[in-house]
């Protein structure tokens, strides 16, 4: 090939390698079946990929993590935000951001990086879970550990619709230490960044994953178990509070409940029922 034209394409992969990359961490995730028909049908070309990944790496302050390529896998190549383009996602994007140097509480001092979202900033569905653990810390990813296993395995296998297709957030950006419990300082601090997301994602439907969450966006203190099994609404949104994934790794007999709760969740997104205040 013409060095010319080689030197040319490698620069527009670099473009595009930036372009798709999370602009918070620099990562780039591919599925190993799309490196394998990378490699198959232009093996020559995979040492200038390579060299385009590295690229993004270098304007990143944040390393690629070495199990980035399972994240791959497990999500069919899905950075940790959309690449759409419309108005709103470039707001979720902008927002990213400013959680990324956040500094409103004591949290950020032992974060490795923020959790900000995965999905779709056009989701019919928002998962809203209390905080990062030790894998989305590493990741910059919510609910890539057992839990997201977990709940990854409700959406797809339960709902029979793809994790890319809702949006996933926490009430916490950043990773208490030892996975404690979120301070009320730490939750009223991230709070408004919660309000904005929904704002801007607009979903049908809210599902609260455990009492962190329930809590927060319901303004209450009653327990899961009180508010589950009936709607709520959240700024007009309905809402339905469901046990966190980790709680049901520590209670698998109450995940019967679960399932009966994104039930009623999946027939308000089917257009069979309209919750009422």
């Amino acid at each position: 090939m013409n060095e010319t034209l080689w030197n040319e394409i490698l620069e527009e992969t670099r473009v595009l390698a930036r372009a798709a990359a999370n602009p918070r961490t620099g990562m780039l995730s591919i599925s190993p079946e799309t490196a394998a028909l990378l490699e198959k049908i232009v093996p020559a070309a995979t040492v200038g990929f390579k060299d385009a990944v590295a690229a993004v790496q270098d304007t990143s302050s944040e390393p690629i993590p070495s199990s980035e390529a399972q994240v791959g896998s497990q999500h069919a190549g899905e950075t940790a935000l959309s690449s759409d383009t419309s108005p709103h996602a470039a707001s979720l994007a902008a927002l990213a951001e400013e959680v990324s140097v956040c500094t409103k509480c004591a949290l950020h001092e032992g974060r490795t990086q923020t959790v900000f979202a995965e999905g779709n900033p056009n989701a019919d569905l928002v998962f809203v879970g209390e905080a990062p653990g030790f894998h989305e810390d590493q990741q910059g990813i919510p609910f890539v550990g057992k839990s997201g296993a977990l709940l990854t395995d409700i959406i797809e296998k339960g709902m029979k619709i793809s994790r890319k297709d809702v949006y996933i957030c926490n009430v916490i950006k950043c990773r208490p230490p030892e996975n404690r419990d979120p301070l009320p300082d730490e939750k009223q601090a991230c709070e408004s960044y919660l309000i904005r997301q929904l704002e801007l994602v607009k979903p049908k439907v809210i599902c609260a994953l455990g009492g962190h969450a329930a809590k927060t966006l319901l303004r209450t203190d009653e327990s899961t178990g009180r508010l589950r099994g009936r709607w709520h609404f959240y700024q007009g949104i309905p809402l339905r509070v469901t046990y966190h994934p980790s709680y049901l790794l520590r209670s698998p007999g109450e995940k019967r409940k679960t399932w009966d709760d994104i039930l009623e969740v999946m027939k308000v997104l089917n257009g069979e029922v309209t919750p009422v205040p």
